[in-house]
Parts: C-alpha cells; structure tokens; sequence
C-alpha cells in the first residue's frame, strides 16, 4: 500500500498532466505502480490504464463503504507502489457524510495513510505559493504531506522566488516545470475527451513522462511514500446483475466504473461488448442489456439511424431487462434534441425526451431508494451514485424508478423511469448501500 496521492488547491492546476507522467516515468523505470482515482470520476482511470498498463480503480468516501474500499485497494497487493490522482482541490467534498466520509481527496489520502504531492499553478506569484502551500499542509494535522510540484514556472528566477518561500514555510520542493503551452489534453463539456478518442495518446504521455522526468525528483517521491496495512481477508465486489450481459461500448457509451466491471467478470459474468454506433445488435442470448453512459448527444444521428440496433433493442426488451445510465437512459427515451435544435428519435422504450439546445448543468452525488426493481436489486434498496450532464428534461412521462436525493438529502427531479423490462437512471452507478450491487 506504499504511495502517494496527487492533489492540488483546484481543477485545472495541471495534476492529471502530472499524474500520467509520473505513471509512464516509473512504469519505464520497471516500477509496478498501480493507480487510483479519488472520486467519482469515470473518464480518468482509462487514461490512467494507458499510462501505466495497469486498471485504474475509483476510490470514493461518500458513496463506499470501507469493505469496498479496502476490496479496491487490495488491487496494490502486486504493485510495487500507488499513486492515487485527487478530484478537484484537496479538501474539496460535500456538506454531509456518506457511507464513509465527505468525499474529498484529503480523506482518501488520510485513510490508506498516502502523503500529499500538492500541485501549484504558481503563475502570477512566487513567494505567495507557499502561504496556500503552507495552508493545504496544515489544515488536516493528522493529513499526511510529502510537498510541492511547481508547475508553469516562468523563469529562473521565478523559481528561485518561489523556492525561497517554500523553504521559508519548511515545506519539500519536489519538482518544478517549467511553464508550456502543450501540456494540456483536450477536453469537453464533461472534462476530458476520452482516452480512446485522442488522436495520440501513447505518445502525449510518452512526453509528459520524459518531462517529468527532466523536472521532478522521482526517487524523492518514491522516498516519501508511504502506506497503511489494510485488511487481507476476503473481499466482495459489486456482483453482477446477470449472467451474460450485453454491454454497449464505444464512443457514445463507455462510462462504466472499473469497479463495476471488475465486479462482475470476477463473480463469473460474462461481458459481451457490442457497438449501437456500428448498428450492432446486443447478443441474441443475452440476459441483460445494459447501456452507460457516455455522449450520444455527439453521435444522435447515427444512433437514430441505428435501426438494426434498435430493433434487436426492443425485441431483447420484450421478455428480459434492458437498463441505461445518463446517456444510456436518454438513447432509451424517446427523442433527444442536440445542441444545434435537431430531434432524434431514440429507441422508444421509454417516454424520456431530452435536449441540449438549452444546456442545464447537473453535477453531484445521488442516493436513490428503488420504488421499483432494476437489474441486480429489488424495490426498496438504497443506491449510491453520481450525476454529470448538461441535459434538459423536456419530457418525463414513465413511472419513476427511484427517489432520488442528492448529497445532503435534498429530493431531485431526476427520478429515473421504468417501464415493463426497462430502467433507466441519470445517476451513473457506484454502488448499493451496505456494499449491495
């Protein structure tokens, strides 16, 4: 469990860019490192898998229960070393406690005992860096903290400024980079674009190892990390919802929790990929089918036109259980305004409309009670999960799936639909309470 987690004081500091090179930089040295995401995030671990050849697992306070944390972080039993990337700023969570904590980053370093590398975006400042350094260091006593990685430093004598400060708040320098416009990847309306989408990947992270290489001290962060024993007994992850599941996958559907996934192919399922965007049908003998979430805002009129799909789609859902998460769900509904006012017709196996010419941002933890079954649970469990779109609800008509309510209890309208065999939800799934899944 040796390791270190990657944070910073905001989004947009430059730490994903650090994480990747530090994945690639020791994966090339012949470490084993193993990756973690703090947080609801479901398009970093596959860029994390790229880096370091290894699956990247979320590790999230608010929605697991220590069992399924520890079950994840029992991933590190082969690895030589773990590096866990942070979401947002350091202590960022939420206002009321989950199943083991707010959510934040800091917790997650705290429990599985993994010092600090905090990433500063100093830009505009030197020796003021390390008062917010100073401050990120001290806030949670008991937090362990390794130190700082500069970024976006401007000159030698920029970091000499800044250095000064850190030396004056006690605080370690492990490593300063220079200011470049390159290092940055491409993103859209839900951050990152996917890793499979970039047109490059290898080789972006292949240049972001050798700079930090260049600019960061990797023995000295292999020298801090450090690591609390958890427990080594038998471990259960979230089983599956059935035995041979048709899993949609490609460019408008690829949001699935590692977790999830593993959870289900080490239960014995069987995962049998297929892409709606090439028209393909779900396997004929499937017992579910199960679409996640994704952007099939980008790609609706090749969904609509998807007729092989659709058909098969519709007649799996006549005798057996069909269920979609976010973008999932709205391919289910019936119709979906893209962002330039153009309706699609979707499948039709629920009365869900949605539109993206006037976007609406939704973001945030949800726990739902079930007022009807869904695959792998019955009417009155409790689920933990997370909700990040930008759509508009214009129509809504099915019998409500679920109560719904965000981190601090309050009731959301995004409820979910079921009608017959089929589900749906705007929360992507974590996991059940009391690590039912």
């Amino acid at each position: 469990m040796k390791g270190v987690l990657v944070s910073a004081p905001s989004s947009g500091t430059g730490k994903t860019t650090v994480m990747l090179g530090l994945l690639r930089a020791l994966a090339d040295d012949g470490v084993k490192v193993q990756p973690f995401k703090s947080g609801p995030d479901y398009i970093d671990p596959a860029f994390h898998r790229a880096a370091s050849g290894r699956d990247s697992f979320n590790l999230d306070t608010w929605a697991m229960d220590a069992a399924l944390l520890d079950a994840l972080a029992s991933e590190a039993a082969e690895a030589d070393f773990c590096i866990a990337e942070g979401s947002m700023g350091l202590y960022d969570g939420v206002a009321t406690e989950g199943q083991s904590g707010f959510g934040s980053s800091a917790e997650t370093a705290r429990r599985f005992g993994w010092p600090v590398v905090l990433v500063l975006d100093v830009g505009g400042q030197a020796q003021s860096a390390a008062a917010t350094a100073l401050g990120f260091a001290t806030y949670m006593p008991d937090l362990p903290f390794a130190g700082v990685i500069l970024n976006r430093v401007a000159s030698p004598r920029h970091e000499r400024l800044t250095r000064l400060g850190m030396e004056r708040a006690g605080l370690n320098v492990l490593g300063v980079l220079p200011r470049r416009g390159d290092l940055t990847l491409p993103e859209r309306h839900l951050g990152l674009v996917q890793a499979v989408e970039h047109p490059d990947l290898d080789a972006a992270i292949a240049g972001y190892a050798d700079f930090l290489r260049e600019h960061v001290d990797l023995d000295a962060i292999l020298t801090a990390g450090r690591g609390e024993s958890r427990p080594t007994g038998p471990m259960r992850l979230p089983p599956p919802p059935a035995q041979r599941i048709a899993l949609a996958q490609d460019a408008a559907f690829s949001f699935t929790y590692p977790h999830i996934l593993k959870g289900w192919r080490e239960a014995g399922a069987e995962i049998l990929p297929f892409s709606p965007l090439a028209d393909e049908a779900p396997a004929q003998d499937a017992d579910l089918v199960w679409l996640p979430g994704g952007y099939p805002e980008l790609h609706a009129g090749r969904l609509a036109a998807a007729d092989r799909f659709r058909t098969a789609l519709c007649r799996h859902a006549e005798t057996r259980p069909v269920h979609g998460e976010c973008g999932g769900y709205m391919a289910l509904g019936a119709a979906l305004t893209d962002k330039d006012g153009v309706t699609h017709r979707m499948a039709g196996l629920l009365g869900l409309v949605t539109s993206y010419e006037k976007r609406k941002f939704h973001l945030g933890y949800r726990r739902a009670v079930l007022q009807a079954a869904m695959p792998g649970f019955t009417p009155g469990m409790a689920l933990r999960g997370h909700e990040f779109h930008y759509s508009t609800i214009l129509e809504q008509p099915d019998a409500p799936l679920a109560q719904v309510f965000d981190a601090d209890g309050n009731p959301v309208v995004e409820t979910g639909s079921v009608r017959g065999h089929v589900s749906g939800t705007f929360f992507h799934l974590i996991t059940g309470e009391g690590g039912m899944a």
